[in-house]
Protein backbone atom coordinates (compact mmCIF):
# COMPACT_ATOMS: atom_id res chain seq x y z
CA UNK A 1 0.00 0.00 0.00
CA UNK A 2 2.00 2.92 -1.40
CA UNK A 3 0.03 5.72 0.49
CA UNK A 4 -0.91 5.91 3.89
CA UNK A 5 -4.60 4.64 4.34
CA UNK A 6 -5.74 7.33 6.46
CA UNK A 7 -5.43 9.49 3.30
CA UNK A 8 -8.41 7.71 1.53
CA UNK A 9 -10.64 9.72 4.42
CA UNK A 10 -10.96 12.54 1.59
CA UNK A 11 -12.50 9.82 -0.13
CA UNK A 12 -15.69 9.48 2.05
CA UNK A 13 -18.53 11.70 1.05
CA UNK A 14 -20.27 14.32 2.86
CA UNK A 15 -23.78 15.95 1.35
CA UNK A 16 -25.20 18.61 2.82
CA UNK A 17 -29.07 18.34 2.22
CA UNK A 18 -29.58 21.97 2.83
CA UNK A 19 -30.81 22.25 -1.17
CA UNK A 20 -33.96 19.74 -0.47
CA UNK A 21 -35.19 22.55 1.77
CA UNK A 22 -37.14 24.26 -0.81
CA UNK A 23 -38.38 20.89 -2.94
CA UNK A 24 -41.64 19.34 -2.17
CA UNK A 25 -43.65 16.75 -4.18
CA UNK A 26 -47.30 16.89 -3.98
CA UNK A 27 -48.11 12.70 -3.85
CA UNK A 28 -46.58 12.72 -0.12
CA UNK A 29 -48.48 10.30 2.12
CA UNK A 30 -46.89 10.92 5.07
CA UNK A 31 -46.99 13.94 6.85
CA UNK A 32 -45.24 16.71 5.13
CA UNK A 33 -41.66 17.97 5.96
CA UNK A 34 -41.72 21.71 6.52
CA UNK A 35 -39.46 23.63 4.50
CA UNK A 36 -37.79 24.68 7.69
CA UNK A 37 -37.66 21.46 9.31
CA UNK A 38 -36.09 19.74 6.21
CA UNK A 39 -33.06 22.73 6.06
CA UNK A 40 -32.60 21.83 10.34
CA UNK A 41 -32.74 18.09 9.49
CA UNK A 42 -29.84 18.56 6.31
CA UNK A 43 -27.92 20.63 8.66
CA UNK A 44 -27.80 18.00 11.68
CA UNK A 45 -27.26 14.99 8.88
CA UNK A 46 -24.44 17.22 7.40
CA UNK A 47 -22.81 17.54 11.16
CA UNK A 48 -23.44 13.70 11.87
CA UNK A 49 -21.79 12.21 8.76
CA UNK A 50 -19.03 15.11 9.59
CA UNK A 51 -18.76 13.62 13.29
CA UNK A 52 -18.76 10.36 12.35
CA UNK A 53 -16.37 10.45 9.20
CA UNK A 54 -13.68 12.23 12.13
CA UNK A 55 -13.68 9.08 14.02
CA UNK A 56 -12.73 6.70 11.04
CA UNK A 57 -10.14 9.20 10.19
CA UNK A 58 -9.12 9.13 13.95
CA UNK A 59 -9.00 5.52 13.60
CA UNK A 60 -7.62 4.79 10.47
CA UNK A 61 -4.82 7.92 11.41
CA UNK A 62 -3.55 6.18 14.44
CA UNK A 63 -3.18 3.00 12.47
CA UNK A 64 -1.46 5.09 9.98
CA UNK A 65 1.07 6.12 12.60
CA UNK A 66 1.60 2.75 13.77
CA UNK A 67 2.78 1.31 10.41
CA UNK A 68 4.71 4.28 10.03
CA UNK A 69 7.11 4.30 13.14
CA UNK A 70 4.88 4.52 16.22
CA UNK A 71 5.67 1.00 16.63
CA UNK A 72 9.40 1.74 17.21
CA UNK A 73 11.61 -1.78 16.85
CA UNK A 74 15.20 -0.23 17.12
CA UNK A 75 14.81 1.89 21.27
CA UNK A 76 14.97 -0.07 24.58
CA UNK A 77 12.19 1.03 26.71
CA UNK A 78 12.86 1.24 30.45
CA UNK A 79 10.61 -1.85 30.73
CA UNK A 80 13.03 -3.79 28.96
CA UNK A 81 10.69 -4.60 26.08
CA UNK A 82 12.73 -4.19 22.41
CA UNK A 83 9.87 -3.24 21.04
CA UNK A 84 7.08 -0.35 22.40
CA UNK A 85 4.54 2.46 21.12
CA UNK A 86 6.53 5.69 20.48
CA UNK A 87 2.71 8.23 21.41
CA UNK A 88 5.18 11.10 20.51
CA UNK A 89 5.13 9.49 16.72
CA UNK A 90 1.53 9.80 16.15
CA UNK A 91 2.06 12.75 13.36
CA UNK A 92 -0.86 11.98 11.39
CA UNK A 93 -3.59 11.76 14.51
CA UNK A 94 -1.66 14.50 16.30
CA UNK A 95 -3.61 16.91 13.41
CA UNK A 96 -6.90 16.45 15.28
CA UNK A 97 -5.72 16.79 18.73
CA UNK A 98 -5.18 19.73 21.19
CA UNK A 99 -3.02 20.17 24.72
CA UNK A 100 -3.97 17.70 27.28
CA UNK A 101 -5.23 14.58 25.12
CA UNK A 102 -3.63 11.43 26.37
CA UNK A 103 -3.00 8.41 24.23
CA UNK A 104 -2.41 5.51 25.58
CA UNK A 105 -1.67 1.34 24.26
CA UNK A 106 -2.17 -1.51 25.72
CA UNK A 107 -0.21 -3.65 25.28
CA UNK A 108 2.80 -1.18 25.15
CA UNK A 109 4.46 -3.01 22.07
CA UNK A 110 4.72 -4.28 18.65
CA UNK A 111 1.83 -7.46 19.30
CA UNK A 112 -1.53 -7.65 18.22
CA UNK A 113 -4.40 -7.28 18.87
CA UNK A 114 -3.90 -4.06 20.35
CA UNK A 115 -6.24 -1.20 22.14
CA UNK A 116 -5.25 2.26 21.66
CA UNK A 117 -7.54 4.79 24.09
CA UNK A 118 -7.44 8.58 22.87
CA UNK A 119 -8.47 10.16 25.71
CA UNK A 120 -9.71 14.03 25.51
CA UNK A 121 -10.88 14.32 29.66
CA UNK A 122 -13.44 16.51 30.58
CA UNK A 123 -12.95 18.63 27.19
CA UNK A 124 -10.11 19.43 24.99
CA UNK A 125 -10.26 22.39 22.21
CA UNK A 126 -8.52 20.71 19.41
CA UNK A 127 -6.67 21.61 16.57
CA UNK A 128 -9.95 21.75 14.09
CA UNK A 129 -11.48 24.07 16.18
CA UNK A 130 -13.83 22.08 17.78
CA UNK A 131 -13.76 20.82 21.52
CA UNK A 132 -13.76 17.00 22.52
CA UNK A 133 -14.53 15.16 25.63
CA UNK A 134 -14.76 11.62 26.76
CA UNK A 135 -13.23 8.46 24.90
CA UNK A 136 -12.46 7.08 21.99
CA UNK A 137 -10.84 3.36 22.66
CA UNK A 138 -9.79 1.88 19.10
CA UNK A 139 -9.28 -1.78 19.07
CA UNK A 140 -6.95 -3.71 16.61
CA UNK A 141 -7.40 -7.29 15.68
CA UNK A 142 -4.17 -7.26 13.86
CA UNK A 143 -1.69 -4.74 12.23
CA UNK A 144 -4.03 -2.42 10.03
CA UNK A 145 -2.45 -2.86 6.94
CA UNK A 146 -3.20 -6.69 6.70
CA UNK A 147 -6.03 -7.44 4.73
CA UNK A 148 -8.71 -8.82 6.73
CA UNK A 149 -7.76 -6.59 10.00
CA UNK A 150 -10.38 -4.90 11.71
CA UNK A 151 -11.13 -1.84 13.64
CA UNK A 152 -13.21 -2.02 16.38
CA UNK A 153 -13.57 1.64 17.56
CA UNK A 154 -16.07 2.32 20.72
CA UNK A 155 -16.92 5.92 21.97
CA UNK A 156 -17.31 6.20 25.53
CA UNK A 157 -19.29 9.97 26.80
CA UNK A 158 -17.65 10.91 23.95
CA UNK A 159 -19.11 14.73 22.83
CA UNK A 160 -18.27 17.06 19.99
CA UNK A 161 -19.07 20.55 20.44
CA UNK A 162 -21.58 19.58 23.10
CA UNK A 163 -23.43 16.82 20.64
CA UNK A 164 -23.32 13.95 22.19
CA UNK A 165 -22.04 11.14 19.55
CA UNK A 166 -22.92 7.20 20.29
CA UNK A 167 -21.92 4.13 18.53
CA UNK A 168 -19.77 1.68 17.47
CA UNK A 169 -17.89 1.40 13.81
CA UNK A 170 -16.04 -1.64 12.72
CA UNK A 171 -13.71 -0.72 9.92
CA UNK A 172 -12.74 -3.60 7.95
CA UNK A 173 -9.40 -4.00 5.70
CA UNK A 174 -10.84 -5.80 2.60
CA UNK A 175 -7.43 -4.58 0.30
CA UNK A 176 -5.86 -7.05 -2.30
CA UNK A 177 -3.15 -6.74 -4.97
CA UNK A 178 -2.30 -3.72 -3.30
CA UNK A 179 -5.03 -1.43 -3.96
CA UNK A 180 -6.61 0.35 -0.31
CA UNK A 181 -9.95 -1.11 -0.29
CA UNK A 182 -12.31 -1.23 3.61
CA UNK A 183 -15.38 -1.39 4.86
CA UNK A 184 -17.41 1.02 7.38
CA UNK A 185 -20.14 0.05 9.64
CA UNK A 186 -21.68 1.80 12.28
CA UNK A 187 -24.13 0.16 14.60
CA UNK A 188 -26.32 1.71 17.55
CA UNK A 189 -25.39 5.06 16.40
CA UNK A 190 -27.10 8.35 18.38
CA UNK A 191 -27.10 11.55 17.73
CA UNK A 192 -28.47 13.99 20.71
CA UNK A 193 -28.10 17.47 20.88
CA UNK A 194 -28.16 20.29 23.70
CA UNK A 195 -31.46 21.53 22.61
CA UNK A 196 -33.08 18.71 22.67
CA UNK A 197 -33.40 17.10 19.06
CA UNK A 198 -31.57 14.10 18.34
CA UNK A 199 -31.82 10.79 16.17
CA UNK A 200 -30.37 6.96 15.67
CA UNK A 201 -27.67 6.59 12.98
CA UNK A 202 -26.52 3.69 11.27
CA UNK A 203 -24.64 2.92 7.90
CA UNK A 204 -22.56 0.91 5.65
CA UNK A 205 -19.59 2.26 3.32
CA UNK A 206 -17.48 0.69 1.05
CA UNK A 207 -13.71 2.35 0.19
CA UNK A 208 -12.57 0.69 -3.05
CA UNK A 209 -9.30 1.87 -5.30
CA UNK A 210 -9.69 1.99 -8.88
CA UNK A 211 -7.04 3.45 -10.18
CA UNK A 212 -3.46 4.43 -9.38
CA UNK A 213 -2.27 1.09 -7.38
CA UNK A 214 0.25 0.23 -9.75
CA UNK A 215 2.63 3.63 -9.17
CA UNK A 216 4.63 5.11 -6.40
CA UNK A 217 2.52 8.46 -5.79
CA UNK A 218 -1.01 9.33 -4.11
CA UNK A 219 -2.00 11.89 -6.62
CA UNK A 220 -2.83 9.40 -9.62
CA UNK A 221 -5.41 7.44 -6.97
CA UNK A 222 -8.90 7.31 -7.65
CA UNK A 223 -11.70 5.27 -5.48
CA UNK A 224 -14.93 4.41 -5.77
CA UNK A 225 -17.46 4.70 -2.81
CA UNK A 226 -20.84 2.79 -2.14
CA UNK A 227 -22.59 3.89 0.99
CA UNK A 228 -25.97 3.51 2.55
CA UNK A 229 -26.60 5.79 5.61
CA UNK A 230 -30.20 6.13 7.98
CA UNK A 231 -30.98 8.56 10.57
CA UNK A 232 -34.15 8.33 12.83
CA UNK A 233 -35.86 11.06 14.32
CA UNK A 234 -38.45 9.97 17.25
CA UNK A 235 -41.24 11.67 15.48
CA UNK A 236 -41.05 9.35 12.67
CA UNK A 237 -39.40 11.25 10.48
CA UNK A 238 -36.49 9.34 8.28
CA UNK A 239 -33.84 10.31 6.33
CA UNK A 240 -32.02 7.53 3.68
CA UNK A 241 -28.65 8.14 1.33
CA UNK A 242 -28.06 5.48 -0.82
CA UNK A 243 -25.55 5.33 -3.96
CA UNK A 244 -27.45 4.63 -6.96
CA UNK A 245 -24.10 4.16 -9.03
CA UNK A 246 -21.18 4.43 -7.35
CA UNK A 247 -19.62 7.92 -6.17
CA UNK A 248 -16.07 8.25 -8.06
CA UNK A 249 -13.63 10.73 -6.27
CA UNK A 250 -10.30 11.30 -7.45
CA UNK A 251 -7.17 12.22 -5.10
CA UNK A 252 -6.13 15.29 -7.49
CA UNK A 253 -10.10 16.74 -7.85
CA UNK A 254 -11.95 18.17 -4.83
CA UNK A 255 -14.71 16.48 -5.34
CA UNK A 256 -17.08 13.35 -6.27
CA UNK A 257 -17.00 13.53 -10.17
CA UNK A 258 -18.92 11.05 -11.09
CA UNK A 259 -21.92 8.98 -9.26
CA UNK A 260 -25.55 9.47 -8.40
CA UNK A 261 -27.16 9.59 -4.87
CA UNK A 262 -30.25 9.17 -3.75
CA UNK A 263 -31.74 10.81 -0.73
CA UNK A 264 -35.20 9.95 1.03
CA UNK A 265 -36.91 12.01 3.51
CA UNK A 266 -39.95 10.18 4.75
CA UNK A 267 -41.06 9.40 1.08
CA UNK A 268 -40.14 12.26 -0.85
CA UNK A 269 -37.30 11.45 -3.27
CA UNK A 270 -34.78 13.03 -4.53
CA UNK A 271 -31.47 12.33 -7.09
CA UNK A 272 -28.28 14.16 -6.79
CA UNK A 273 -26.53 13.03 -9.82
CA UNK A 274 -22.26 14.12 -10.13
CA UNK A 275 -22.00 13.38 -13.82
CA UNK A 276 -19.88 10.60 -16.32
CA UNK A 277 -16.44 12.07 -14.71
CA UNK A 278 -15.45 13.80 -17.59
CA UNK A 279 -14.29 16.97 -15.52
CA UNK A 280 -13.12 18.42 -11.91
CA UNK A 281 -16.10 20.83 -11.25
CA UNK A 282 -17.96 21.30 -8.30
CA UNK A 283 -21.65 20.98 -10.05
CA UNK A 284 -24.27 18.10 -9.59
CA UNK A 285 -27.86 17.90 -10.95
CA UNK A 286 -30.70 17.64 -8.29
CA UNK A 287 -33.58 16.19 -9.27
CA UNK A 288 -36.87 15.22 -8.11
CA UNK A 289 -40.70 14.62 -9.24
CA UNK A 290 -41.49 17.52 -10.57
CA UNK A 291 -38.58 18.84 -11.70
CA UNK A 292 -33.95 19.72 -11.03
CA UNK A 293 -31.73 22.06 -10.41
CA UNK A 294 -28.02 22.27 -11.00
CA UNK A 295 -26.38 23.03 -7.55
CA UNK A 296 -22.84 23.96 -6.61
CA UNK A 297 -21.44 21.24 -4.01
Amino acid sequence: MKCRISAAIAMLFLISLSVVSCKKDNNSSQAPVSDSEAQTISQEDAAAESDYDDITEMGLATGADMESGAIDNGRIATDGNTARIRLDLFVNLSLKLGTGVVITAEPNDATFPKTVTINYGDGVLCKDGKTRKGKVVLYFSARPIQSGATLKITLQDYYVNRVHVEGVKTITNLSANGSVKYSVKIEGGKVSRPNGRGFTYVGTKTVTQIEGGSTLICADDVYSIDASTTIKYANGVTVTKTTESPLIKAVSCNYIVKGVLKITINDRVLHLDFGTGGSCDDKALLTWANGSVEISL
